[in-house]
């Protein structure tokens, strides 16, 4: 767990170097991961220049009321979709006004997997004033392992996507 850690806090460094070379603020809107990223962020000392807001929004009616995700995508979709981690960045960033945002929801167990979406599937989504990026990950493990995986996957999407890479391969 250590040496994940040291990745994590490794990963915020950089995604702050980036963004202070930029002039540029990020917020992030969390579901699964319940603050991790934001978490991440604020552990780099002086990210209060470039980290703009951290939403942890657990329950559909919060991603809603915090973020305008239109309630009918979680009866036609479920919360762990697309659309919503697309609807999330989208509401992150019209809410704090940063130029950048990363969202997430998933199932990070150790219940409350489907067949369709089993344990471990998370959905991560990645904007710019321009552009969204989204992709669907199956993470192995439990819980933690899991939410760690994910907060990691997220850091690393920003910074490719701050290098102007997609943020969804890798």
């Amino acid at each position: 767990m250590q040496a994940n850690q040291s990745e994590i806090t490794r990963l915020a460094v950089e995604l702050g170097r980036k963004l202070t070379d930029l002039h540029a603020q990020v917020s992030t809107a969390e579901s699964c991961t319940g603050g991790g990223i934001a978490e991440a962020i604020t552990r780099v000392p002086g990210s209060s220049a470039w980290f703009e807001a951290g939403y942890v929004t657990y329950s559909n009616a919060q991603k809603t009321k915090q973020l305008g995700v239109g309630p009918e995508l979680f009866v036609l979709l479920g919360a762990v979709s697309r659309e919503v981690v697309e609807a999330m960045v989208r509401g992150a960033q019209e809410q704090s006004g940063a130029r950048y945002a990363v969202a997430v929801s998933g199932v990070a167990g150790p219940d409350g997997g489907t067949k369709e979406k089993p344990v471990g599937t998370v959905w991560l989504a990645w904007g710019d004033s321009e552009q969204l990026y989204s992709v669907r990950k199956e993470f192995a493990g439990d819980r933690q392992s899991v939410r760690r995986q994910t907060v990691i996957a997220a850091l690393e999407g920003l910074i490719r996507l701050l290098e102007k890479e997609n943020p969804t391969l890798g």
